[in-house]
């Protein structure tokens, strides 16, 4: 039996294959991991079998990739379009991406992340494209919903959006949020029958996304 630390917890052992005998908590690039790794210490993931895989994982075409997402998004519900305007901005579909902040695979999943969603090798694109979208769902359903705080929290972690209850004004975050929802939004994410090409993302001040064609209804939405 484990045991049950938060609701928070609960929600992960739901979604993550990993099923821990016992769960402690550390800190994993700045953020709380819950895990069943409480003996161990926690490096980054890079194995044998990993960079093996890295060169096997390169041999895909875009056109799996995209029906793997489209698979997964189905499995756990979440929107497969967004997750392709996800992925367009995180890796542009290079599946042995590594960012400087030690991100990895096609979805960009730091260590820490990784970990949590149960993924055990980064470069293996199903398993990663599988905990990004989990991951992803977590953060829509910690959100309620908002699409914009779930990618603001994708970027630059649940506890800092959480905290501050809006989009970061971290510039990084604003732009990956900003462009990833015009992008989606093209895709009929605003249900509209007609699309104005002179449409804009503007965030306000309080995180806020407006899509308007109209500078006056940005102004109007700041000070009232």
């Amino acid at each position: 039996m484990f045991k049950l630390l938060t609701s928070f917890l609960l929600f992960f052992l739901f979604l993550s294959p990993v099923l821990a005998e016992e769960i402690c908590v550390k800190v994993i690039d700045g953020e709380k991991v819950y895990t069943n790794l409480c003996n161990k210490e926690v490096k980054k993931i890079q194995t044998k079998k990993s960079i093996n895989n890295k060169i096997l994982s390169s041999r895909i075409s875009r056109e799996e990739l995209e029906k793997i997402v489209e698979e997964k998004s189905c499995l756990y519900g979440v929107d497969s379009k967004l997750i392709k305007e996800m992925i367009a901005e995180e890796s542009e579909w290079n599946v042995n991406a590594v960012s400087p902040k030690g991100a990895m695979g096609i979805m960009q999943l730091m260590p820490g992340t990784a970990i949590l969603m149960g993924v055990k090798n980064p470069f293996d694109p199903v398993e990663n494209i599988d905990g990004g979208i989990r991951y992803m769902k977590y953060l829509l359903e910690k959100f309620n919903g908002n699409v914009s705080l779930a990618l603001a929290a994708y970027n630059a972690g649940p506890n800092l959006v959480e905290s501050l209850g809006r989009i970061p004004r971290i510039a990084e975050t604003q732009n990956y949020v900003r462009k990833i929802s015009l992008r989606y939004s093209g895709n009929g994410y605003l249900n509209s029958k007609k699309r104005n090409p002179s449409i804009k993302a503007i965030i306000l001040p309080d995180g806020t996304i407006i899509y308007t064609n109209r500078e006056d209804m940005y102004i109007w939405s700041v000070t009232q």
